[in-house]
C-alpha cells in the first residue's frame, strides 16, 4: 500500500490569500449587500448586481462557539482550542479559530483579528499562516 502525504495547491493558496490574510470579502453594489468569502455573483440581485471587494475589520463579537478538546490529525499540538461563529461588525456571519485562554472564551465577548500559524504539509512541508480571533480584552494566544 502507498501513502500519499496530502500537499496544499500553492496556486490555491495564492488565490485564496485576500480572504485569508486581510478579510476581504465582497459587496454588492447594487443592494449594498456584503459577503465573506466573497462572492461572484449576489444571491439577492443575481445577474443584476454587480460585485466589488470589500475588507471586513474583523471586529466582531462570539456568537456560538466549542472547545475541542480531541482534535482531529495534525492539530494535536494546538488542543484545547476553541471555534466559533463570529458576528462581524459589518453584519456578515463567519466562522473561525478563537486562540487564547480557552476558559475566557464567552458568548457576546468581543473579538479582534490576529495573524497566526493555521497549519503546515509535514515537518519539510509549506507553513500556512491566516487569520484567527483573540478576544478584544487582552487575553493573548498562540
Amino acid at each position: 500500500m502507498i501513502l500519499m502525504v496530502h500537499r496544499s495547491s500553492v496556486p490555491l493558496f495564492w488565490r485564496i490569500q485576500k480572504s485569508k490574510y486581510r478579510m476581504v470579502g465582497s459587496k454588492c453594489l447594487t443592494c449594498e449587500s456584503l459577503f465573506f468569502p466573497t462572492r461572484t455573483l449576489c444571491p439577492n440581485c443575481r445577474g443584476k448586481g454587480k460585485m466589488e471587494d470589500f475588507g471586513f475589520s474583523g471586529n466582531g463579537e462570539i456568537l456560538s462557539y466549542t472547545i475541542v478538546r480531541t482534535s482531529p490529525g495534525g492539530f494535536e499540538k494546538q488542543s484545547p482550542y476553541a471555534v466559533g461563529i463570529i458576528k462581524l461588525e459589518e453584519g456578515v456571519n463567519v466562522s473561525g479559530q478563537i486562540v487564547g485562554d480557552v476558559n475566557a472564551v464567552d458568548i457576546g465577548k468581543r473579538v479582534k483579528p490576529v495573524f497566526r500559524k493555521m497549519y503546515e504539509d509535514g515537518s519539510e512541508g509549506l507553513i500556512y499562516y491566516g487569520l484567527k480571533f483573540e478576544l478584544a480584552d487582552g487575553h493573548p494566544g498562540p
